[in-house]
């Protein structure tokens, strides 16, 4: 009988990554804690808009709990340091503002009608016309697509 695979344990950002995360964290006036630190490198290493729900699991291991995480996330996100966005689940998805062109504005989402998964899509660039006479709506415009991923296909 095979044994079943033990889950990986994350480990805790390098010590120059930290730096780094703590500089951020200084210069958009928050102080720089261990959960701060924790949460704001679990979505540094992601590459796809994550929940509070994945955030949470991933740092379980590391004894942060479910509560301290969620208002980490709040205080990034009014720090101006993450995005947060509902693509139609009612789940809120949080990602890191990078310096690069991908995540410094706001870009779509393909959110998979197969799987669920949810991908950023930077390269994809949406243009929304509005018909002659008709007012724009007030603040940022968040646009998603579904479909199946690459995966799914």
């Amino acid at each position: 009988m095979k044994a079943a695979a033990q889950p990986r344990k994350r480990r805790p950002p390098q010590a120059d990554t930290v730096a780094q995360l703590r500089t951020e964290l200084r210069g958009a006036g928050l102080r720089s804690t261990g959960p701060r630190v924790a949460v704001l490198g679990s979505l540094s290493a992601a590459s796809t808009p994550r929940s509070h729900g994945d955030i949470a699991e991933a740092l379980a291991p590391l004894g942060y709990d479910r509560a301290t995480i969620y208002r980490n996330l709040m205080d990034l996100t009014q720090a101006g340091l993450v995005t947060r966005t509902d693509l139609g689940d009612h789940v809120w998805r949080f990602e890191l503002r990078r310096g690069g062109a991908e995540h410094t504005q706001e870009h779509p989402h393909l959110v998979c009608t197969d799987c669920g998964d949810v991908s950023c899509l930077p390269e994809v660039e949406v243009k929304i016309v509005a018909r002659p006479g008709a007012r724009r709506p007030a603040g940022a415009l968040e646009v998603q697509l579904k479909g199946l991923c690459e995966r799914c296909e």
